[in-house]
């Protein structure tokens, strides 16, 4: 019976340190407030590389708009994502770095899975300073195990396409962005736990 008691609050320890790391985002959402009724063309007009942040946090509503658009799934049936993606691969893993540690982006689960409680936005910045600023970063990494065999060009074209889904999305709701390839990249794959042939490809710094 002992030995019962004690699975048992070993297993209410272990769901409660789970529900601590995993994030549930609210479904996006789409409004004249957050550029939901925003033009392709307005957007491609006023698409800029913008390196001046407010520290204020972003919301989750916030945050989970601009997962869905990056590469979030436009098509639940086929689990398809709003990015092109070769062969589907659907390669890009998504980390947001924020003060309360870097989480994954399960884009079919609409969650944040807590993989650092680390403050890891200095190094996404790297020797640019002015990156460390926004409350969120956005790390894009291209996992080539995705592919029959590691091609890293089509790694970087995928990155490619969810980078610019980000920029315009950005610009839609009227936050600020810019891509951004410096980043210690040492320091991120260790706190990331990237394992071989998982390549950092691009960040994006954004905030008000």
């Amino acid at each position: 019976m002992k030995r019962f008691y004690a699975i048992a609050i070993a297993l209410m320890i272990g769901a409660g340190a789970f529900a601590q790391d995993v994030i549930r985002l609210p479904q996006p959402k789409w409004d004249d407030n957050n550029g939901g009724k925003a033009t392709l063309v307005a957007v491609l007009k006023n698409r800029r590389s913008e390196r001046e942040y407010s520290k204020e946090a972003l919301s989750d509503q916030v945050l989970s708009n601009v997962l869905w658009a990056a590469c979030g799934i436009n098509r639940p049936a086929e689990k398809k994502i709003t990015a092109p993606s070769a062969i589907n691969a659907q390669d890009v893993i998504v980390f947001v770095c924020r003060s309360d540690g870097a989480f994954r982006y399960d884009a079919l689960n609409n969650t944040l899975i807590k993989v650092s409680s680390k403050d890891l936005r200095k190094d996404v910045a790297a020797n640019q300073a002015f990156s460390a600023v926004a409350p969120v970063s956005l790390v894009l990494v291209s996992d080539l195990n995705k592919f029959r065999s590691p091609r890293a060009e089509l790694g970087a074209m995928d990155a490619g396409y969810v980078s610019e889904n980000i920029c315009l999305i950005c610009t839609a709701m009227g936050l600020k962005t810019v891509p951004r390839a410096t980043m210690n990249k040492e320091v991120l794959a260790k706190e990331l736990g990237l394992i071989d042939n998982q390549i950092l490809e691009l960040n994006h710094p954004i905030g008000k």
